[in-house]
């Protein structure tokens, strides 16, 4: 059975019994050299970023639960391609399926879809320190910047302007 490594909603353990329910979570893995981005159409995906790291689940896919995830990922419509990767997992570098969107935004996530993650995220005990940076871009939904890392800000345009708009940002040392 194929590895897959889920960064965002297919993090949850109840998603994907409903979605892949002859598949079994192995365990947390790094996506090293990536970050999270949210697409134009509101769902998570990931660029090459040699600064960062993106935290998921891998998960021992069924070779039958494959087409229903595909289905949901919109592989067919053209929403996520599909890639094979290399991530650390606790037993080493392994050899992994992910979904990659063909747009790379910068897109606002849908209402709830965030948050979701960030529960996921949790529930599955990621690093601490990768949650509180999910939570922090869950708080600052209206501003989320698929950049942003956690030593951006957001600004306002002018004292008049009361929306931190996602293209107002400046690095904060």
């Amino acid at each position: 059975m194929p590895l897959y490594f889920a960064y965002g909603s297919n993090m949850d353990r109840a998603q994907m019994a409903a979605r892949c329910p002859a598949s079994v979570a192995v365990g947390t893995a790094r996506l090293a050299g990536h970050r999270l981005v949210m697409m134009r159409e509101g769902y998570a995906s990931v660029l090459r970023d040699p600064r960062r790291t993106v935290w998921g689940v891998l998960w021992d896919l069924a070779l039958a639960d494959i087409p229903a995830l595909d289905r949901y990922e919109g592989v067919g419509g053209g929403l996520y391609t599909k890639r094979h990767v290399a991530v650390l997992s606790a037993s080493g570098a392994r050899r992994a399926l992910i979904y990659v969107g063909r747009n790379a935004g910068p897109g606002v996530p849908r209402p709830g879809y965030l948050e979701a993650i960030v529960e996921a995220a949790r529930a599955q005990d990621l690093p601490a320190g990768y949650v509180a940076e999910l939570d922090a871009l869950w708080g600052n939904r209206r501003g989320w910047s698929p950049t942003m890392p956690s030593t951006v800000r957001p600004i306002r345009r002018s004292p008049l302007d009361p929306e931190v708009r996602p293209d107002a940002w400046r690095w904060t040392p």
